[in-house]
């Protein structure tokens, strides 16, 4: 039975290092976007937001689906939408807030 287990481990393992390497491929990005806010993690400037999946949410279609979901997680259960909003700090959002709609204001005017 040993030899039954470790070759079903082994098997496992294999299976999981191929779906771990698809993974990998799919999620490393290959080009950057320009003009989709932040810097690169290899570039090394140290910029806001350096994750990639925080770029993506900062971007302009990432804080369009995330509006989305927090408007239907609002819909569907207002309680626990609620809940979750008092525990972001509201100080920084807020503060992300004006800086994005100032700078909507300016380039409007431009």
């Amino acid at each position: 039975m040993t030899d039954q287990d470790d070759a079903a481990r082994a098997e496992i393992l294999a299976r999981l290092a191929v779906s771990r390497e698809e993974l990998r491929r799919a999620l490393d990005p290959t080009r950057h976007e320009p003009g989709g806010g932040g810097s690169t993690l290899g570039d090394g400037s140290g910029g806001f937001p350096r994750s990639r999946t925080m770029q993506m949410l900062m971007s302009g279609r990432g804080l369009g689906t995330l509006g989305a979901a927090a408007a239907g997680l609002l819909i569907a259960r207002p309680k626990l939408a609620l809940r979750v909003l008092r525990m972001l700090p509201a100080g920084a959002v807020t503060k992300t807030l004006l800086l994005r709609a100032i700078a909507a204001l300016r380039t409007k005017r431009e």
